[in-house]
């Protein structure tokens, strides 16, 4: 079977020779293929648009803007770093605080 390859505006109708083929297509019988099995309605149903998973992982991965107080001398030893000083704060704090031990004795 040979793959026919068209453009198609699809702002524009459908022509008389679209609607041929597409007539012709629908009734071209299923030709089986093992790589490309005909799928449930329930397999179909676990598939999920790639721009939903992509804006899901965004919203979860945001960060949110905090106040902090921090004394003047954690304020020059964080702003010495240089540029991009606060990305290195957040890494700092969430490492502190996936540290059970560490946690625990800052807390006391």
């Amino acid at each position: 079977m040979a793959t026919i390859r068209k453009k198609i505006d699809v702002s524009a109708e459908l022509t008389a020779e679209q609607l041929h083929m597409l007539k012709e297509a629908e009734n071209t019988e299923y030709v089986f293929d093992e790589d490309n099995p005909i799928l449930s309605r329930e397999e179909l149903a676990q598939f999920r648009r790639v721009s939903e998973l992509i804006k899901e992982e965004r919203e979860n991965n945001q960060k949110q803007n905090v106040t902090l107080r921090l004394s003047p001398r954690a304020v020059r030893k964080a702003k010495s770093l240089g540029k991009g000083y606060t990305s290195v704060l957040a890494k700092i704090v969430e490492k502190a605080l996936d540290n059970p031990e560490l946690t625990e004795l800052l807390m006391k």
